[in-house]
């Protein structure tokens, strides 16, 4: 396999490519050549207009993982970032004050914006971006429009009994600790798929979901129009691994937000979720913890080939390890 595409969130997707590209770099995958060439499809639904500035949260994690400028224990921003910026606004009190740009990270987000005021589409502006940090990959966002998810939480103040924040104001600043009502992801319907996203799901030997977020992650990814569809018509293996370890999410907000579907948490109700491809889902084959071994055979009734493996990214050998078995299991 030379050709692999990985639809990707922010932390849990930066984590896997890590372990990825060290498997393929140590010529530990079995099945992977080692001039392998991994394409990154982002999603850019997180995105978020701060102090007038275009924030792409998934886009930059992958970036700055991948180019070794990332923060290794917040596993987002900037390494040996400062906040001299945000400390300054917030002395003007300019909200948001719960978002935080650091000063290191803000001169990702100014290049960023003063290429998009230029007219360059976003696809073009990461390319840019993505010459500084020799990630390794090829990173495109999902698509060049604008598309962002919203949260519908209780507010007993509202005359609907509810309001709608964005996903950044939910996890910034309420933290995921109120319950998720509703995801409303707004212009998704309108967007398209950024030039070469389609290309390189259709011409891709191998196809991975990472455990990134299934709702407001790679569900917005697949939700783009023709993204789904190119998925089910790849001639490559689509193999995906689980999110859910023992009933829960290892990090981020995942049971919040398929509490807020109706998707049952657990290892198997994401891999129905997501569905196999020979009933109109999106899967060739699932991944799920060794925790969740008992959950295998409602993954064989509903078609999907699927194994329960190690799933903790301790370290780069560990996730190569993970990367590995997703390609032996459709070998």
């Amino acid at each position: 396999m030379q050709r692999v595409t990985v639809l990707s969130g922010g932390m849990g997707g930066a984590r896997f490519l890590q372990g990825l590209l060290h498997g393929i770099r140590s010529r530990s995958i079995v099945g992977l050549a080692p001039q392998a060439e991994v394409t990154v499809v982002a999603n850019t639904a997180d995105d978020i207009w701060v102090h007038g500035l275009k924030v792409c949260p998934d886009l930059d994690t992958v970036m700055y993982t991948l180019g070794d400028g990332i923060d290794p224990d917040r596993g987002w921003g900037r390494r040996d970032e400062t906040w001299s910026v945000r400390t300054e606004l917030e002395a003007y009190e300019v909200e948001p004050t719960w978002f935080g740009l650091g000063d290191r990270d803000v001169a990702t987000h100014l290049v960023r914006t003063q290429m998009l005021d230029a007219g360059y589409p976003l696809s073009q502006v990461t390319q840019a971006l993505c010459r500084r940090w020799d990630t390794g990959v090829r990173l495109l966002p999902m698509t060049d429009d604008r598309v962002e998810t919203h949260v519908a939480v209780p507010d007993d103040a509202s005359p609907s009994g509810r309001r709608v924040v964005h996903f950044q104001e939910y996890w910034v600043r309420l933290r995921a600790a109120v319950p998720a009502e509703a995801v409303v992801v707004v212009g998704l319907d309108d967007s398209s798929p950024a030039p070469g996203v389609v290309e390189a799901i259709t011409e891709a030997d191998l196809v991975l979901l990472p455990p990134s977020n299934p709702v407001v992650s790679v569900g917005t990814i697949l939700g783009v129009p023709g993204i789904r569809d190119a998925v089910v018509a790849t001639k490559a293996p689509v193999v995906g691994v689980s999110p859910i370890i023992g009933g829960t999410h290892v990090r981020g907000m995942a049971e919040q937000m398929l509490t807020a579907i109706g998707v049952d948490v657990s290892a198997a109700g994401v891999g129905l979720h997501y569905g196999s491809r020979s009933t109109g889902g999106v899967l060739d084959g699932w991944l799920v913890d060794e925790a969740d071994a008992d959950q295998l055979g409602a993954l064989d009734a509903a078609g999907l080939a699927a194994r329960a493996v190690p799933l903790y990214m301790t370290d780069p050998e560990a996730t190569a390890a993970m990367a590995a078995a997703a390609i032996d299991l459709v070998r």
